[in-house]
């Protein structure tokens, strides 16, 4: 399980990193994986700080956190 988690994170990282900023309902769409796996997955990347998720009214936002 641990190592589809880290397969899902590489596709959203990715996602993210051409899409830019993205409702949590388009980043689902646009992985097309499990629902379950993503937010695993995104889980992660949020904890590991390479993520930022915001709540923006009944969804979310999200996006990479850019380096300093």
């Amino acid at each position: 399980m641990i190592t589809e988690i880290g397969i899902v994170a590489g596709d959203i990282w990715h996602y993210l990193d051409q899409h830019g900023e993205v409702t949590l309902t388009a980043l689902l769409k646009g992985i097309d994986k499990n629902r379950d796996n993503v937010l695993m997955s995104l889980g992660w990347l949020a904890r590991e700080g390479h993520v930022v998720v915001l709540q923006a009214g009944s969804d979310y936002k999200v996006y990479l956190r850019k380096n300093a």
